[in-house]
């Protein structure tokens, strides 16, 4: 009979342990199955706390701040939220289990294409993916409670920050794409923009426009 890896016995643990306390959002991140969403190559490590590749360049992840960026969102059943940069599709599951409806943006057609696909078979049906940039929004997606950058910007751009509705939040990695970032929570309330520096952390660069195929 096989036994679930080490990392997977250890996942709520690990996640408790690092500060996160939302029981929701502890019972999303065990039934969201995250080997699905990583390489084949690295499934044994799925549930082990550290960012891993995917297809065109790009990362999951680590489960910690996946956690923890949900956290800070303080979700409420009716919201909808954006999120700029699909990658595998993860962090989208996560948030489409606590939230009405989530439009996903990815530049990378490969990347938004296999996420879409995915969320479809796993029956995930309030997420959008959409084929995209996300510097620059269809006029048509409208204004959401929660906004999520799943990659570094080196400034959150206005034209993202007037998509929130009022007493919306947006959670961002901001600082030079080469080195360390500040995530950051904003929250629009109606005097304007509230800034909290959060944490440091590691993401790969947001880029603007469609990406070319790799």
């Amino acid at each position: 009979m096989s036994q679930e890896p080490p990392e997977k016995m250890m996942f709520q643990l690990s996640l408790r342990r690092r500060g996160i306390s939302d029981q929701t959002i502890l019972r999303t991140m065990e039934e969201v199955p995250r080997e699905v969403f990583v390489t084949m190559a690295d499934r044994s490590h799925a549930y082990r706390d550290s960012a891993l590749g995917i297809a065109c360049g790009q990362t999951i992840s680590q489960p910690f701040v996946v956690a923890y960026m949900t956290e800070q969102l303080a979700l409420q059943k009716q919201h909808r939220v954006l999120e700029i940069g699909t990658g595998s599709g993860y962090q989208a599951a996560i948030l489409s289990r606590l939230c009405r409806h989530v439009l996903t943006i990815e530049r990378y057609r490969t990347l938004a294409d296999t996420a879409r696909r995915r969320l479809e078979k796993l029956g995930y049906d309030n997420i959008e993916v959409m084929f995209g940039d996300g510097f620059d929004i269809p006029p048509g997606a409208g204004n959401f409670d929660r906004i999520i950058v799943t990659a570094a910007m080196e400034k959150i751009p206005d034209s993202l920050l007037r998509r929130l509705e009022p007493g919306g939040i947006l959670i961002a990695p901001v600082g030079p794409h080469q080195a360390t970032q500040t995530l950051v929570r904003v929250s629009k309330s109606e005097t304007g923009f509230d800034h909290k520096d959060l944490v440091d952390v590691r993401f790969v660069p947001a880029l603007p426009g469609i990406a070319r195929e790799l």
